[in-house]
């Protein structure tokens, strides 16, 4: 037969549950907050082939209807790179932004938290 539980590690056990209940459940990274730098990365490729795609498809429609097929294709290819070049600058310029905003509001909140405590 199983004997009777230590009263001794029992109460041990129950302290170590009350310790672990009371710690402070970890901050959420900035990572976690936002997009990633992975998502942002295949954001941007997205948005710069999409760019290329629709210029040289436009172009190359616009060198059928004409009749004329390599000049619409290519200036319009350089057009769409350059358009998803600026939304990639825009994005960029975005997030960059955000991540000043959300520092300056962090660095804030740690000025604000230790006079409190006074």
């Amino acid at each position: 037969m199983a004997s009777e539980p230590d009263p001794g590690r029992l109460r041990a056990l129950e302290q170590r549950l009350e310790d672990l209940k009371g710690k402070a459940k970890p901050q959420r990274t900035s990572v976690a907050k936002g997009i990633s730098h992975g998502e942002l990365a295949w954001r941007m490729v997205i948005e710069l082939s999409t760019g290329i795609m629709v210029g040289t498809g436009i172009g190359y429609g616009l060198d059928h209807l004409f009749g004329t097929l390599p000049i619409f294709l290519v200036i319009l290819s350089l057009l769409g790179f350059v358009a998803g070049v600026r939304t990639m600058m825009g994005t960029a310029r975005e997030d960059a932004e955000k991540r000043a905003a959300a520092a300056a509001r962090d660095s804030q909140a740690a000025q604000v938290a230790p006079d409190e405590g006074k």
